[in-house]
């Protein structure tokens, strides 16, 4: 039996009942990321000494029985924006090279303490401001499906070290879509969670006031369980769900407008199934989703530049050009207009919360295309600037209302439908997500 294939819920019983060992499984997953051909395009750095440190300690109270959870043992990768004590964290830009940070982030701390094994740090997007995960700057993720494609950013290096069994989860993060892309385009399911939920001390920041930090893996009770790994909380309980009387409104509009064939294919087979396994579908738009997500320039990228203008204004040849594009962007926005624009942002969060209050879920195409070629995006900065602002416009729906969303695989590759819930709604949208998991997984079968 290859352990490497199996799900981290999978993989956590087999160490409790003794089928799995910690250590063997820690060794596989570094022996297989240093092998891979493409190991160091994927992972930023390993770190073996720290792996094999936790692993025996994991393996130690296994023997004792005295596991701490589910995950206690299993091998995990972390995006490189979570600082790790003594190793390189360079959130995949040349700007942060040979930061070396003292003390783990809060996430990565807490989960070592439940048992989680840190196998290293993923490539990722330059400061995590692509939805594309390109980093001509450090390295490019090939995606796990078809390796030319673009991976999906910016947690590529996440995504891709699951999907390809390198790890047997990962964690990351997302601002505008850096979880859920990726996850989609790798046919994985990813968690991003409600702004505030989980801890972002220690995480190298993009925009503070959207940044979130989320799982990516194979099922959702791997997600269910790695949030509650890097929460340090009780996990929710996913047992006997069904879609038997679920409300599910499908967001007309914005969402559709301009999404290609495959992906909308694959939306629309997944409602339709979801429809048949006794789920209640609506479909309708919402008027506050326009006027809210054309926000968006006037919020994101002003918060982003101001918190590195001085590090990018320093050394701007060591940035990508549209990444360093994307950040000046927010240079000319006025402080009177960010303002204004956040006040008038929380007046459509309510609306947005009154409008779904009644509804399970809102549903949206994780993503209206499907990865790009990568070759062609380094070589076309216009088509770079058209394929990111499309990959991350149904995703950052979910930022700019500051909810809780879950995204799985459709059943046709690289497309994804999400499931967005209601702000610190988390438990309540896996659970459901545990519902509609194996309906969507038998339209790939």
């Amino acid at each position: 039996m290859d352990f490497r294939e199996m799900t981290a819920a999978e993989q956590g019983r087999a160490i409790g009942e003794g089928k799995a060992c910690p250590v063997d499984l820690a060794e596989s997953y570094l022996e297989a990321a240093a092998a891979h051909p493409d190991g160091a395009r994927i992972y930023a750095r390993l770190t073996p000494e720290r792996a094999r440190a936790e692993a025996m300690a994991a393996r130690a109270r296994a023997k004792a029985g005295t596991r701490r959870g589910l995950l206690d043992g299993v091998s995990l990768s972390w995006k490189d924006l979570f600082d790790s004590a003594e190793v390189a964290t360079e959130s995949g830009s040349r700007l942060l090279e040979g930061r070396v940070p003292e003390t783990d982030a809060e996430v990565l701390a807490t989960a070592t303490l439940g048992g989680g094994v840190c196998l290293g740090k993923t490539h990722m997007t330059e400061l995590a401001f692509s939805g594309l995960g390109i980093n001509p700057m450090t390295a490019t993720p090939p995606n796990a499906v078809v390796p030319h494609l673009a991976p999906g950013g910016s947690s590529s290096g996440a995504a891709v070290s699951v999907a390809l069994g390198l790890a047997a989860g990962a964690v990351g993060s997302d601002t505008g879509g850096s979880v859920r892309i990726p996850a989609a385009w790798n046919d994985l399911v990813g968690l991003k969670t409600t702004h505030g939920r989980v801890s972002l001390k220690g995480a190298v920041p993009l925009c503070a006031k959207f940044d979130t930090v989320g799982p990516l893996a194979r099922s959702v009770e791997d997600c269910a369980l790695i949030l509650s790994l890097i929460e340090g909380r009780a996990a929710p309980d996913l047992a006997g769900a069904s879609l038997t009387g679920a409300r599910l409104l499908v967001l007309e509009g914005l969402p559709m407008e301009g999404a290609r064939a495959e992906p909308l294919r694959g939306f629309e087979q997944a409602v339709e199934a979801l429809g048949r396994a006794g789920a209640k579908i609506e479909r309708r738009a919402l008027k506050m989703v326009d006027p809210a997500m054309a926000l968006s320039p006037t919020l994101f990228a002003p918060e982003a530049y101001g918190l590195w203008m001085d590090e990018i204004e320093a050394a701007p040849e060591k940035m990508y050009a549209p990444i360093l594009e994307r950040f000046r962007g927010g240079a000319t926005v006025r402080a009177a207009d960010y303002v204004a624009g956040w006040a008038a942002l929380e007046r459509y969060r309510q609306a947005w919360n009154a409008a779904v209050a009644g509804y399970d879920a809102v549903l949206v195409p994780t993503a209206p295309i499907l990865p790009p070629d990568a070759a062609r995006l380094l070589s076309d900065s216009a088509y770079f600037a058209q394929e990111n602002l499309l990959a991350l416009r149904n995703t950052r729906i979910g930022n700019i209302f500051g909810l809780c969303a879950l995204t799985l695989p459709t059943g046709l590759p690289c497309t994804g439908i999400s499931l967005m819930g209601q702000p610190g709604g988390e438990h309540a949208l896996l659970r459901l997500g545990a519902a509609v998991e194996p309906v969507l997984r038998a339209l790939a079968n």
